[in-house]
């Protein structure tokens, strides 16, 4: 019994941990603590929570784990990377500004400037764990100074490998065509599957490229600083050609 109420003390200080970092970071407002704290306990399926605990110290890495240790407890979902990844998603997804506000928030950073808008998106990108900065730091980088100039190579450990149990149900998992690839506009919010990223706290900027909606995202892995992606709003096929280089123009 001891044991339980511990380990019910440790849920919601993480929690209460959890909540606190999206507010501090900017992801919401203080009137919204309640109304996300009861969103995070419907996914942990939690029908009680005391807010008087102590709140949990640790990087957003570390409460995070913490939170889905508990769900591994209790069932919820797999002891899996993949299981993982994507459960912590959906609980960063439920503190993330919604689209329409993050698109206000950058047209007006814009109004001031596009590197104040860019900085506000990078931040919330990392902020919102869409890039998980923690893994990103991991990554091996240097420089070769090759016969014909000099070369970048990385080893990027950003995405975790996939462990058997998650390779073995990817397979048997049903074939789908939703998202059409992982650079669709549909992407955005998409709680992932076991054979495709879970993308609940990703957002898109839509944008104008040569009189044709367009959109653009950072990149989850960050294989460049600040690495960002311009895509076309529909799934077609891509294509160099005289528009494409006035595109990258404009852009």
């Amino acid at each position: 019994n001891i044991l339980l109420k511990v380990r019910f003390f440790m849920i919601d200080s993480s929690i209460k941990a959890l909540i606190s970092y999206a507010v501090s970071n900017g992801l919401i407002e203080k009137s919204d603590r309640v109304y996300c704290t009861n969103a995070v306990m419907f996914l942990l399926k939690k029908d009680e929570y005391d807010d008087s605990c102590k709140e949990a110290s640790g990087e957003i890495n570390v409460i995070l784990d913490t939170i889905c240790d508990y769900a591994v407890e209790k069932g919820i979902i797999e002891d899996s990377i993949v299981y993982r990844d994507l459960f912590d998603t959906m609980l960063m997804g439920l503190i993330t500004p919604r689209p329409s506000e993050v698109i206000r928030v950058f047209r007006s950073y814009y109004e001031e400037s596009p590197k104040a808008a860019t900085d506000y998106f990078y931040d919330l990108c990392r902020n919102s764990d869409y890039i998980r900065t923690y893994r990103v730091a991991k990554d091996l980088k240097w420089k070769y100074e090759g016969k014909y100039g000099e070369l970048d190579i990385t080893v990027n450990l950003s995405k975790p490998e996939k462990d058997p149990k998650a390779i073995a149900a990817a397979k048997n998992a049903p074939q789908t065509a939703y998202p059409k690839c992982q650079l669709c506009v549909e992407n955005e919010g998409y709680a992932g599957r076991m054979n495709h990223p879970a993308r609940a706290n990703h957002r898109i900027i839509p944008i104008d490229m040569g009189g044709e909606p367009w959109c653009l995202q950072y990149s989850p892995y960050v294989y460049y600083n600040e690495h960002c992606i311009v895509f076309n709003a529909k799934h077609i096929p891509m294509k160099i050609d005289k528009s494409a280089f006035e595109k990258l123009l404009s852009f």
